[in-house]
Parts: structure tokens; sequence; C-alpha cells
């Protein structure tokens, strides 16, 4: 059975005053917590493990700037967090504009794009506890169960986080109108 405890707070101080040892320990003992919540944000197992590494290398760097020795566990999930949003925003930029002789297939895949990124704009919008459970049930697929063990959640409140975040999703489809270069492109 792995450990599920961060490194304590003796190792972490040690680490912010520069000591080599209790850095190489504390990023050690902090990449399984790390991976286990990348695996949850992520959109691949790639993406996960690179996030996961980009965490660890900016712990190495920066464990000097963090301010409390009790702070670690917050202040890596919000730099995976980061590291995933950076890697979902990178994945659904296109690459290359679109040609305007395009044929009807790329046409289609453009208004998919389009649709795509006016869906993600508004799941990033969602409070961050309500994006996370839409992500880990709708996204990930994960069961309803396994988001309110992994987010240590009753499955009562995980469900109404789920809902709500549903239901905000859809109401602001329907009611956001698409932006002046999106309706341009759509009736191109």
């Amino acid at each position: 059975m792995t450990d599920l405890t961060w490194p304590d707070e003796q190792l972490v101080s040690a680490a912010r005053e520069g000591d080599a040892a209790a850095i190489a320990t504390l990023v050690s003992g902090s990449y399984p917590h790390v991976r286990r919540f990348a695996h949850t944000l992520c959109a691949s197992a790639e993406d996960a493990e690179d996030a996961a590494q980009e965490a660890l290398i900016i712990l190495y760097r920066k464990i000097g700037t963090l301010r409390a020795s009790g702070a670690l566990a917050s202040w890596m999930f919000r730099i995976v967090r980061n590291e995933c949003l950076r890697q979902w925003r990178t994945m659904t930029r296109p690459s290359e504009p679109i040609a305007e002789a395009a044929v009807a297939s790329a046409e289609d895949e453009a208004v998919r794009r389009l649709e795509a990124g006016r869906v993600a704009s508004v799941i990033a919008a969602l409070p961050a506890d309500q994006r996370r459970v839409l992500i880990m049930r709708d996204v990930q697929g994960y069961s309803g169960r396994m988001v309110a063990g992994m987010l240590g959640l009753s499955v009562a409140a995980m469900k109404s986080r789920l809902h709500r975040a549903r239901a905000t999703v859809q109401q602001e489809l329907r009611t956001t109108p698409w932006s002046a270069q999106e309706r341009s492109e759509r009736n191109a």
C-alpha cells in the first residue's frame, strides 16, 4: 500500500531553507499525490504525466517561495491544475487558419471546433468545485462514487455539484450569443 500522507512540515521547512537532501525527498514524496491529482484533471494520461513532471520541476525550483510549510498540498494542486488548463488551452487552439476554399468537411470541422470552444469557455468559467466534478464525471468518465471519493465529498454533494454545473453549462450555451467573429465564420 502506498503512503497517502504528504511530506511533513519539518521536511518542507528544511527544503525551503535550501537543504538539497530535503528537496530531493520532498519532490519524490510529493510525486504520487501530484500524479494522482493530475490524472483527475488532465485530458489524457500523457498530459497528466507532463503536468505532474512540470509541477515537480516548479516545486524543485521555487520551494523557497512557499510561504507556509503547511500549504504545500494546496500549492502543488494549484500548480497541477494550472498546468492541466495550459495544456488543454494549447490543445483547443487551432494550429492553422482554415482556408476560404475549404471543402465542406473542413467547414463542418471548423463549426465543430467553434462549438467545442464555446463549451470549453463556459466550462472554464464554472466555479472550481463544479468544474472539477463535471470534468471528472463527464469528460474523464469516472463513476460518481469515484469522483466523490477523490474529492472527499459525499455522493449526494457530488451529484448536487454535477447537476449545478450541467445546468449552468446548458443555460450559458442557450443564452450566450455567438461572438461576431464566430457568427461570421459560421455563416461564411
